[in-house]
């Protein structure tokens, strides 16, 4: 059985679908949720799922091994960054080499890096006239949106778009492609 961690900080719809794409497998499972934010949404979905959800701190995450600690004890196999949006210290990438990935909603190397994400990606991508958008799935390393990118799709822009209706088809991008390219990473 191979086993995925998925972390997040906020509602968790991209954790949702991968735990409801892996939830009849016999082979992957996500195997606990784990979260910066002791009011994400990400809690309740994952609990709703029958998934193990643990909260932990700053200080939990940076200068302890309660996290790489509680990674042992679930055997994971791969991590998976979902909406999730601390740095991850060198200490958790160095033990997991090549099983930590995320997914970023624009084309990376374009629209990435610290205070990128969500509604502030759209935003940028619409006031620089780009004709396209869409997401990618990179490994994790030591600096933000940076690794090596393992999977991108794209969509048009239109004259029309605002954040809000980019996020919508970006979004769409996400529940459809992050769950295959998971499993296509696991085997």
């Amino acid at each position: 059985m191979k086993n995925i961690a998925v972390f997040a900080s906020g509602n968790g719809t991209n954790a949702e679908r991968i735990i409801k794409y892996f939830e009849k497998s016999s082979i992957v499972q996500v195997n606990i949720v784990l979260t910066n934010n002791s009011n994400a949404g990400v809690i309740k979905r994952a609990q709703s799922l029958f998934v193990d959800a643990h909260v932990f701190n700053r200080n939990d995450f940076y200068n302890s091994d309660k996290i790489l600690d509680i990674l042992k004890q679930k055997n994971i196999d791969l991590i998976v960054l979902a909406g999730f949006l601390w740095l991850v210290p060198e200490s958790l990438i160095e033990k997991y080499q090549n099983r930590i990935i995320n997914i970023h909603p624009a084309l990376l190397p374009d629209y990435g890096g610290k205070g990128m994400y969500g509604q502030r990606v759209h935003e940028a991508v619409i006031e620089a006239g780009e004709p396209k958008s869409g997401i990618t799935i990179h490994y994790v390393n030591k600096i933000y949106d940076n690794g090596q990118i393992i999977f991108q799709a794209k969509v048009n822009i239109e004259k029309n778009d605002t954040p809000q209706s980019l996020a919508e088809k970006i979004h769409l991008l996400e529940y459809k492609h992050f769950p295959e390219v998971i499993e296509s990473i696991l085997f």
